[in-house]
């Protein structure tokens, strides 16, 4: 299976502290380190990992940070083609992650979001099979999601954190597969999705859900050590469509999500080591 994923490719600066910072309090840096990030870069590489293609839309800077970004999906095996550079910085994250594994997320701002939906390409969908949609310019995704329908691709979307800060009715109203937190499924009235589609809402450690026009699922989770949640949500969309992909029916693949989710959290970084074999080795 071939998946399209879009949206931003970041830089992460990672800071681990023993509680995350109040209003005149202080907090202690237990350790810091960098990596690539980003919602949709993260659920590519997952994907590879898993034994999917994935290819990447999305855009970094001209700078010496982009280069790094764009070198680190390369070598875990992401098509990049697709990738805009732009005059710019590339975005980074401050990512700020307590004991419990807890994260608090500060933007420094970049070109994550340089493509438009003049910049969208056809043939960036054609032959593919599946489109993955992360938080991204809403028109530029609208006309993803457009080009995905009408070249058969089912369209899956994660929104994250920015929507209710953005209108996405064009995008949700194309969407067979949709990923949310429990914050964001007040977010979004059942009306503005297909009847068909298909939605996941992930409950942290209570696991998650799943609702469709004949059944709803629920699993409880995967017991490990919280460490980091950053990319948990990546890594549980990457395993549901990896896991459909192979033809698995959505009970199972809920599991393979919470699997994925689980060992993002009890990794550092985004971007956890997953193999098949460590997933059937949890459930």
């Amino acid at each position: 299976m071939h998946v399209v994923c879009a949206g931003h490719v970041n830089w992460d600066v990672t800071i681990r502290l023993d509680r995350l910072p109040v209003p005149d309090g202080e907090s202690r840096v237990r350790d810091r380190y960098e990596s690539g990030g980003g919602s949709a870069a993260n659920v590519a590489v997952t994907l590879v990992a898993l034994e999917h293609d994935a290819s990447l839309v999305g855009s970094v800077g001209d700078d010496a940070t982009g280069r790094q970004a764009l070198d680190t999906l390369v070598e875990a095996g992401v098509d990049v083609s697709p990738v805009l550079t732009a005059p710019g910085d590339t975005a980074r994250k401050y990512l700020l992650v307590d004991a419990a594994g807890e994260v608090s997320v500060i933007d420094d701002g970049g070109v994550n979001e340089a493509v438009g939906p003049e910049d969208v390409e056809a043939s960036w969908v054609a032959g593919a099979d599946h489109l993955h949609l992360t938080g991204q310019r809403p028109a530029t995704a609208a006309r993803l999601a457009e080009l995905a329908v009408e070249h058969d691709l089912r369209v899956s979307f994660d929104p994250g954190r920015l929507l209710d800060r953005r209108d996405y009715d064009e995008t949700l109203a194309l969407t067979d597969l949709l990923f949310l937190n429990d914050r964001e499924a007040t977010e979004v009235a059942r009306g503005t999705l297909p009847e068909d589609c298909v939605v996941l809402t992930k409950h942290g450690e209570r696991g998650a859900s799943l609702v469709a026009p004949d059944e709803t699922l629920e699993h409880s989770g995967v017991d490990l050590p919280a460490v980091d949640a950053t990319g948990a949500g990546d890594a549980f969309a990457a395993g549901f469509i990896a896991a459909s992909g192979r033809g698995t029916d959505r009970e199972r693949s809920l599991a393979v999500a919470n699997a994925c989710g689980a060992l993002a959290a009890s990794s550092e970084g985004p971007r956890p080591d997953v193999s098949w074999e460590r997933i059937e080795g949890l459930l």
